[in-house]
């Protein structure tokens, strides 16, 4: 065996080096793959876990492809009506922006969101007090070029805009307290986000709206509401009811299978079965071709006293190696890869993605890693009962 092995690396290497060459491409994609599912899923759970999110439920006034039922004072009194409800948290959402003439004044300009219990921000400085009071302002640590973690703690100029007209307005200054500044990087309602109470947030919705707080949570209501339950077991109920009602409903938790978890997490594992499949494949083809080209080594073979199954070892051993190296190397190389995207996937998610929850899970990781040494020893040994079938002895072109 171990002279026919010598022989066997006589022979071109084209066909092992595109081998490799698909099986490390396809491995590192789907490596990458599985480092985005695990960081994502890693910080979604997090976030919703630290905000108590397991029992909160998501309203929405819009839904594509279906007409819902509006999040006015009406909807959501009969959604706080429910049992196992606890509490319904509209969201208002308006602007503040630059309310002094004074040149030293900060210049911003800030979409404001009711402070709601869904996944909140990561605090940089300060205390968000529970509940947020009408007057306080949440706002991000930096916002252009203004940094406002020395206004925790004091007054906050800004302006809003009050309809005076249909298609005009005028600034109306309020003073703000700044409570508290978040961690920019956090952008799940957006960049430049300032949260404050939700009657502060109606109220500013209302005044660019040019109508009354109660006439504005009547009549256009609000975007968006977090419903809180009683219980975590008590979800899926109150969900059901809520949409039975004509409620956009979802719990804060299926966030997790949405977005990029919900394109990354059945990704990679569909990616593990074609890094298999081509696997397979490819040890197949190059063993059949491989033995077809060397007939007359074959021939060898039976000479120098080894047999065909000698043979077919040397052909697994083969497709062993080279599927473990294209394992091996894609797997550490899509690792990489994973790291690099950390930033653009905190851009998608708008939450911090810790370094570590980028690598994939252990188990997840070894079954990425083998499966192209065990789709090419698959491919191979199948190949190789096909090919190996023929008499290793070479045929005599005519007789004597």
């Amino acid at each position: 065996m171990w002279r026919w092995a010598r022989l066997t690396r006589r022979r071109s290497g084209s066909s092992i080096r595109r081998t490799l060459g698909s099986l490390v491409v396809l491995t590192i994609l789907v490596s990458a793959l599985a480092g985005v599912a695990s960081g994502a899923r890693s910080t979604v759970e997090r976030e919703v876990l630290r905000a108590g999110g397991s029992t909160r439920i998501e309203l929405s006034a819009i839904e594509s492809g279906r007409s819902v039922r509006d999040l006015d004072t009406e909807g959501l009194d009969r959604a706080r009506g429910i049992e196992h409800v606890e509490n319904v948290i509209p969201d208002y959402v308006s602007t503040i922006y630059t309310g002094s003439s004074d040149p030293t004044a900060p210049t911003f300009d800030l979409t404001t969101h009711s402070w709601r219990p869904s996944p909140r921000p990561s605090i940089v400085r300060g205390e968000v007090p529970q509940p947020l009071q009408p007057g306080q302002l949440v706002v991000p640590a930096r916002s252009g070029d203004v940094d406002f973690t020395p206004y925790v703690g004091g007054e906050l100029s800004a302006a809003h805009t009050e309809a005076t007209g249909e298609r005009s307005g005028t600034p109306a200054h309020t003073d703000f307290t700044v409570v508290a500044t978040y961690d920019p990087a956090w952008q799940l309602d957006g960049p430049d986000v300032a949260y404050v109470a939700p009657e502060t947030a109606a109220a500013l919705a209302a005044a660019k709206a040019g109508v009354s707080p109660e006439q504005y949570r009547s009549v256009t209501g609000a975007l968006s509401a977090v419903v809180s339950v009683t219980e975590q077991r008590h979800v899926p109920t109150v969900t059901h009811e809520l949409r039975r009602l004509g409620f956009s409903a979802s719990p804060v938790t299926d966030r997790m299978n949405g977005g990029v978890l919900g394109f990354a997490a059945p990704g990679y594992r569909i990616g593990i079965l074609v890094v298999l499949a081509t696997a397979v494949l490819t040890g197949s083809l190059n063993v059949r071709s491989g033995v077809r080209d060397r007939l007359s080594e074959r021939a060898v073979l039976r000479l120098t006293g080894d047999s065909v199954s000698g043979l077919r070892r040397v052909l697994l051993g083969e497709a062993m190696l080279t599927g473990l190296l294209a394992g091996v190397l894609g797997s550490a190389v899509g690792v990489g890869g994973a790291l690099l995207l950390r930033g653009p996937l905190e851009g998608t998610l708008g939450l911090e993605v810790h370094l570590g929850s980028m690598l994939p899970n252990p188990l997840w990781a070894a079954v990425i890693a083998l499966a192209p040494a065990v789709g090419s020893a698959l491919g191979a040994f199948l190949g190789g009962r096909v090919a190996l079938r023929r008499d290793p002895r070479p045929q005599p072109s005519g007789r004597a």
